[in-house]
């Protein structure tokens, strides 16, 4: 593997380690991030870990810059032993709060039964943050699950709502518009207090639990209708 630099701004530049997602990217963006976390120091302004790529801002010259990029990730390996959190994320499957849930079925051939397991029968690596503040985009799912994101978005999701977009899932931290396919809800709180709890890295495992076990949790089963 050879690391391509690409110009972004006059104080970032884009390591290029990949040029397609996949899940095995992971534990070498990891290590890219931790040796370039230790080669800029206090000059790094900011450091953002994605599915093929890192973005590198700094406080330096380019030129110096660059080379410090180079020198850091000459000989680079995955560290076997790093990697980031796992969590297990519980969420209440049910059409009130995943409408999209028996199109899924329906589309895949499995019952609802069958999608809830499948969707919940691994790890999925968290790729990236993004579109709103701790929005982790993770997978990949089961090819029977991958579905195109709605033609039409909604205007109003609620917090905690789980989708699934092609082979992608995530969970919805916070009221947004959105156009994935709901499946369910989580009861977690995935960014509070200007804390992501999901990092570039994790690993995240989707629990099923029944109606009342996801309200002790402080869960709100509110149909997503009424929240439109």
């Amino acid at each position: 593997m050879t690391p391509r630099i690409e110009v972004v701004a006059i104080d970032s530049l884009m390591v290029r380690l990949f040029d397609a997602i996949d899940e095995a990217n992971m534990p070498w963006i990891l290590a890219a991030s931790q040796r370039l976390r230790e080669a800029f120091g206090q000059q790094l302004i900011d450091l953002v870990p994605s599915y093929t790529t890192l973005l590198v801002q700094f406080d330096l010259a380019p030129g110096e810059a660059r080379q410090r990029i180079q020198h850091a990730l000459q000989g680079l390996q995955p560290d076997a032993g790093s990697g980031g959190r796992r969590h297990q994320i519980p969420v209440w499957y049910h059409p009130s709060v995943g409408p999209e849930l028996p199109l899924l079925a329906a589309r895949s051939g499995l019952s609802e039964d069958e999608v809830i397991a499948l969707h919940g029968s691994r790890d999925y690596p968290v790729f990236a943050l993004g579109f709103a503040p701790g929005f982790g985009f993770m997978g990949l799912v089961d090819e029977r699950l991958a579905t195109p994101r709605l033609s039409t978005p909604r205007k109003r999701v609620a917090a905690g709502s789980v989708g699934i977009a092609e082979r992608q899932t995530a969970a919805y931290p916070a009221v947004s518009p959105g156009g994935w396919n709901l499946i369910g809800r989580t009861p977690l709180r995935l960014f509070e207090r200007g804390h992501s709890l999901l990092q570039p890295g994790d690993r995240v495992r989707f629990v099923a639990v029944g109606h009342a076990e996801f309200i002790n949790l402080g869960g709100d089963d509110s149909p997503l209708e009424a929240q439109a």
